[in-house]
């Protein structure tokens, strides 16, 4: 490669650089100078000559007719002036063009190595961008401010004449036939996502559901969202329904769903920029066996299993047909 800092390659300017250099060459070794070649077509050959014998070097125009020629390495000093010497006799020798001709096929080498690096290296952060800060989302907010609104209504969980209309069928008389949402009342098959029994199972769901509503929603679009959480509710909702009975209520379903779609959507295709923290898998993973075991009292399982399979499918489906 000639350099010719702040002038036209090859212009011969005075006190203006060209290099040869290897891929290895350490410049904070001090270099040494081992003679002059009058002439510039002759200093570049050389030079070329020394890159072919492994030999890092530089080439300094001092003038019209006076280059410079330094080696950067003191290890290479007499092999450097030994060459010189040998060149200077005879410069129009075929071995000093053959060398240079093996020297230039050296750095083109080189060259195209760190386009390639260089290529990897963008293709790489492509496949694995780094994560970038993201921030609640609309929809994300709206969800927890009306789980928030149906509790303070509700107080809690206690006001079953507010909750009714919200639970998935009548707890009283109900036969596992969809009874209300057969005559119309579809939306019970997702309102009871917001229902929660007391301070404690809200803040828990809500604080998960900021986690990791948001940083969906920052990657997929409030609009994908949203979709998301209708499919997880409705999923989680009926699976509990049909297996259990419509005594339940919470957000806790979604969370799982939310979850098992970031897990997998992160763990295969890192380009989604979703992967979730070992730690929070273990996390997540551990509270869902606590609650099937019954150590906390009565959970929605049922719900939670669902939401985590409809959301892992979701994750690993998306995240296959994404890298194809």
């Amino acid at each position: 490669m000639d350099v010719l800092p702040g002038g036209a390659a090859g212009d011969g300017a005075p006190q203006k650089k060209w290099f040869e250099k290897s891929f290895h060459s350490i410049l904070s070794h001090e270099m040494r100078q081992i003679g002059i070649i009058a002439n510039e077509s002759q200093a570049r050959i050389f030079s070329h000559c020394l890159v072919a014998k492994g030999i890092p070097n530089e080439v300094e125009a001092e003038g019209p007719n006076r280059f410079a020629v330094w080696v950067h390495d003191e290890d290479h000093l007499a092999e450097a002036a030994g060459l010189l010497q040998r060149f200077l006799s005879n410069p129009t020798a075929s071995e000093w063009k053959e060398a240079a001709r093996h020297a230039a096929r050296l750095l083109e080498e080189e060259r195209r190595s760190l386009e390639e690096y260089a290529g990897r290296v963008k293709k790489s952060e492509e496949i694995m961008p780094r994560h970038r800060p993201f921030g609640a989302g609309l929809m994300t907010l709206i969800l927890i401010g009306i789980c928030a609104y149906v509790a303070v209504i509700s107080k809690a969980g206690k006001n079953l004449e507010v909750l009714a209309p919200l639970m998935i069928a009548d707890p009283v008389h109900w036969a596992g036939k969809l009874t209300e949402v057969r005559q119309g009342e579809v939306w019970r098959l997702l309102t009871p996502i917001f229902i929660h029994h007391g301070p404690l199972h809200l803040i828990f769901n809500m604080l998960w559901l900021f986690q990791l509503g948001s940083l969906i929603e920052a990657r997929k679009g409030s609009l994908y969202f949203l979709l998301m959480v209708g499919v997880i509710a409705v999923g989680s909702n009926l699976t509990q329904y049909l297996m259990v009975n419509p005594r339940f209520g919470g957000m806790s379903g979604v969370v799982y769903g939310l979850f098992g779609y970031a897990w997998m959507r992160g763990k295969y295709d890192p380009s989604s920029n979703m992967a979730l923290a070992s730690e929070v898998v273990l996390l997540m993973m551990l509270w869902f066996g606590v609650c099937w075991f019954g150590l906390v009292g009565p959970i929605a399982n049922a719900a939670h299993t669902a939401g985590l399979l409809i959301g892992m499918a979701w994750g690993f489906l998306s995240a296959k047909l994404n890298r194809r």
